[in-house]
């Protein structure tokens, strides 16, 4: 049971900013906080799925959704799009930065190319997108940020090293801003999916019998999915955690 729709009724009106929100995970959050009557931003590079989520949410909405296109492996694309969404909303009181790529790869293969380019989707923009949104959380009084990261790096996969390596470095960039940003208020959090069974994944990767395998390792013995992160990101992105930062999540049905 999705037990969501209990937390975040603090976040009306407040300013939030999510990457990756176009589908999937990001568009399950966008929903999530829209739901909660907050003025929502979210920076995507697909345009038809993000206008879309726009289309969809906006009849139902307090504050309807703002998309911005930016492909943010662009530092000075992510910059712009983290500024247009605190002068469009008035500020900035969370940041969610949900955008990754799990693209599977084999360590034979790998070149120098595809490396840079999973950590720049992964990792690199993480830092420059809180960076820049770190201004604006400090003219709001302070705020949240929440990562996120996965459950794969704890798991020894070896069908996908740069973006387990990527993972993990996010838990450091976590403890590390975490412990810059606290005395201004600001609190840096990260969230572990599990296997989240999305299109996306099942389309590519998931065979029915890896989501039995999954399942049958978890405690809980049901297909996670998007909306299943909604909560914990309410959770973290709210004053309900106000005691909380430099943590990190885990939501893998009791996977590990």
């Amino acid at each position: 049971m999705n037990n969501s729709a209990n937390f975040g009724h603090d976040l009306q009106d407040k300013p939030v900013l999510i990457t990756g929100g176009g589908s999937g995970i990001g568009a399950a959050l966008v929903e999530g906080f829209a739901a909660r009557g907050a003025r929502t931003a979210f920076i995507d590079v697909a345009d038809a799925p993000s206008q879309a989520l726009v289309q969809r949410l906006q009849p139902a909405s307090r504050h309807t959704p703002i998309y911005l296109k930016a492909d943010l492996r662009d530092v000075a694309q992510a910059k712009a799009a983290v500024a247009e969404a605190a002068d469009r909303m008035g500020g900035l009181s969370v940041l969610v930065n949900n955008a990754g790529w799990d693209d599977r790869h084999d360590l034979d293969t790998v070149t120098e190319e595809y490396w840079d380019r999973s950590q720049s989707i992964n990792l690199k923009q993480v830092f420059f997108v809180s960076q820049a949104a770190t201004p604006h959380l400090r003219a709001a009084g302070g705020g949240s940020i929440v990562n996120f990261s996965s459950i794969a790096y704890l798991l020894n996969m070896g069908e996908m090293p740069a973006y387990t390596t990527a993972k993990a470095g996010i838990v450091g960039l976590t403890k590390s801003l975490a412990g810059r940003l606290g005395p201004e208020n600001i609190r840096v959090n990260a969230l572990l999916p599990g296997m989240i069974v999305t299109e996306r994944q099942k389309q590519l990767w998931l065979a029915e019998a890896d989501i039995a395998a999954m399942i049958a390792r978890q405690c809980l013995k049901r297909v996670l999915v998007a909306e299943d992160l909604v909560g914990p990101c309410l959770f973290l992105a709210s004053s309900a955690s106000a005691a909380i930062t430099a943590q990190t999540l885990v939501v893998d049905g009791g996977a590990l």
